[in-house]
This record gives structure tokens, C-alpha cells and sequence, in this order.
């Protein structure tokens, strides 16, 4: 084994074996010496854990979503049909949602070069959600450990295991299937950083179960509609069912909390929301492909916000968040205004996570 151990997380683009060709499934082909090098970054955290010596359950909606999660469990090697090879000369999601259609600089290139921004545009979502997906593992792992309750112990513990396999398949799919790995976004790093190194834990809550899964669940949903391989479709699908569950758990767990908060305590996790909030609008520019292609950084973010596509896509995402801030009670007064200027206050009445369709939580995988 040998690990590398850095200050800052890797900036280059990584190309697997299978870029020019199928996937393989011998490891020993598409892993070059660098791909088997661990690449670590040391974090701290003045993490206090919890004991719990009451081990009878308090909340039955707590149970009973782990419960689901255990039943509706699946396995990324054997449910997904990893024979199935897109065609890479064909565009991998629809074109209809490029927010660069029309932009000169994009008309500009040939048709083999728009085919190669595609690939590359979806290597760079999908490595995004790898990261965020390991992020939420690592908080994952540290609620079972901090969370006082022990029915938030149980679930964060298969939360943990969820976030594994969330990490595995789609990791697996960008180097068997796409052979493009993006670095992480900034943004998303900044405020990775920020859950996973606060002593607080139910700002970890916050963080992860309202604001990154939330808007991980907006995003899948749309790619699951866009997309066009048929394998990667599956594995979506798969993983909508279970970050459905963690919001869920997230919205149900906290809003009973912030209850207890003095009126302080609630100011600082309704400005830390709105903070993230804004972090992670600009997650959504993909600067790093910006730079692949050789666009101008400033021009190319200008004609993302202005893109209709986009600012819909931006809408999507935030129509679970607002109304999910607004029933834990972290929609306050003081950051209205805050969210007003970002143009999401508007989704305050949409219908929240707390209430739970437990029809839908519990069908089939394969129904």
C-alpha cells in the first residue's frame, strides 16, 4: 500500500485506460501504478461523541425508516447490469439541456470536439457526486458516533453503508464506462470542510441531510431524465431510493431538535444555511471543464447564469431545500431577505420532506 499524503486535494484530471475504447473488468488493465496510489488529506475535528444507554426506541418514524433501509438494501455488483456499454460516439445525455448551445465559443467546435465536451461534462457531474457521496460517508460515520440518540445511531450507521455503495458504483461507472475522473469542485471541498471539521453536531445534520442530499436528490432526478445509458439510468435510480430516505430522516430528526435551540443557537444555523446555500449554487459551474476546453472562465460562468436550462436546473434544486429549511424552523426572519436575494424564497410553501409517503419509501426497488 502506499499512500501519498497531501495539503490540498488533487487539481489534474485523471484518464483511465478505457478512454479510447469498452470498459474492462480486469482491474489489472485499466489501472495504471498512479491509480493505485492512496492520495489522502488529513482533516481534524474536535468531534465529541455520545453514549447512549437507553436503548428502547423513541421515535417510531426513525425506526421504522431504518428498518426500510435494511430491507430495501442493494448490491451494486449484481443488481446492475454492468455488461451494457453506451455507445461513445454518441452524445451521453440530451443535447437539449446544454446550456452552451448557441454560446460561440461552444458552436466554435467540431462536431467530435462537442461530442468529447459531453463526456466530459458528465465525467465532471458525476465525479462531483463521488466526492459528495465520500463526504457524506465520512459524516455518516461521524453521526453514529455524535448523534445522543440511539435510534439516530442505528440509522446513521446504515446511512454510512449507503454512502459506501453510493461512493462504489458511481466510481466504478466513471472508470469502467466514461475513463474520466474530475478533481473536486472548490465549492463543494469548502463546504465539506466546513461540516466535517464543525464540533456541532447537528449542524452536521444540517449540512449533509438538508442542504448536500437535498440538492444530490434534485440533481439525480434531472439526470435520471437526461441521460441516455440505460446502466447509468439503473444506478440512479437506485440511489434516488435511498438519499430519499436520508432527507427524510434529516427533516423528520431535526425538526423535533431545533426546537430545543435558544433563539441564538437557531440564528447560527439559519445563517449557516443560507451560507451553504450559496456555496453550493456555485458547485453547480463546472469551472474545471471550462478550463479543458480553453474558455475564457469569467465569460463561460456569465453564460452558464444567464442559460435558461440553468437557471430552471438551479430552481430544481433548491424547491426541496427552502421547504425543508421553512419545517425545521431554520427559515427565519433574520435570513428571508437572504434567501429572497437568491431568488429561492419563492419555494417556502412547497411540500417538504417531514411528511413521509411511506408507500413510495417502501416500493420494491424493481417495481
Amino acid at each position: 500500500m502506499d499512500i501519498k499524503r497531501v495539503t490540498a486535494p488533487p487539481a489534474d484530471i485523471v484518464y483511465y485506460n478505457n478512454w479510447d475504447g469498452p470498459g474492462s473488468d480486469d482491474i489489472e488493465q485499466r489501472m495504471s501504478p498512479q491509480h493505485v496510489q492512496d492520495v489522502v488529506e488529513i482533516f481534524n475535528t474536535p468531534l465529541t461523541g455520545h453514549y447512549n444507554w437507553d436503548y428502547s426506541s423513541a421515535d417510531g418514524r426513525i425506526r421504522k425508516l431504518y428498518r426500510l433501509g435494511k430491507e430495501l438494501n442493494w448490491n451494486g455488483d449484481i443488481d446492475l447490469d454492468w455488461s451494457l456499454d453506451f455507445p461513445r460516439d454518441q452524445p451521453p445525455m440530451d443535447t437539449n439541456y446544454n446550456p452552451f448551445s448557441g454560446w460561440a465559443p461552444f458552436e466554435a467546435l467540431s462536431d467530435d470536439e462537442k461530442l468529447r465536451f459531453g463526456w466530459h461534462n458528465l465525467a465532471w457531474m458525476l465525479a462531483q457526486f463521488v466526492h459528495g457521496e465520500q463526504g457524506a460517508l465520512l459524516v455518516a460515520s461521524q453521526l453514529a458516533s455524535c448523534a445522543p440518540s440511539y435510534d439516530a445511531k442505528l440509522y446513521a450507521a446504515s446511512q454510512t453503508f449507503d454512502e459506501a455503495r453510493h461512493v462504489e458504483v458511481f466510481t466504478r461507472y466513471l472508470q469502467d464506462k466514461v475513463g474520466i475522473f474530475y478533481p473536486i469542485n472548490p465549492n463543494l471541498k469548502l463546504l465539506l470542510d466546513k461540516i466535517l471539521s464543525d464540533p456541532r453536531w447537528d449542524l452536521k445534520f444540517i449540512g449533509m441531510q438538508i442542504i448536500i442530499e437535498g440538492l444530490a436528490l434534485a440533481a439525480f432526478n434531472t439526470l435520471r431524465l437526461t441521460a441516455k445509458d440505460p446502466l447509468l439510468v439503473q444506478l440512479i435510480s437506485y440511489v434516488i431510493r435511498d438519499e430519499a430516505r436520508h432527507v427524510t430522516f434529516g427533516v423528520n430528526y431535526l425538526e423535533q431538535f431545533v426546537e430545543t435551540l435558544s433563539e441564538q443557537e437557531k440564528q447560527e444555523r439559519a445563517q449557516f444555511a443560507y451560507e451553504a446555500c450559496v456555496v453550493m449554487r456555485e458547485r453547480l459551474i463546472a469551472t474545471e471543464v471550462f478550463a479543458e476546453f480553453g474558455w475564457e472562465p469569467v465569460a463561460a460562468r456569465e453564460q452558464v447564469l444567464q442559460s435558461q436550462i440553468m437557471a430552471q436546473f438551479r430552481d430544481l434544486l433548491f424547491t426541496r431545500i427552502v421547504p425543508n429549511l421553512k419545517r425545521i424552523g431554520l427559515l427565519t426572519e433574520q435570513v428571508r431577505p437572504k434567501f429572497e436575494a437568491l431568488g429561492i424564497l419563492q419555494f417556502e410553501d412547497l411540500q417538504d420532506d417531514g411528511q413521509i409517503d411511506w408507500a413510495e419509501l417502501s416500493r420494491p426497488l424493481r417495481a
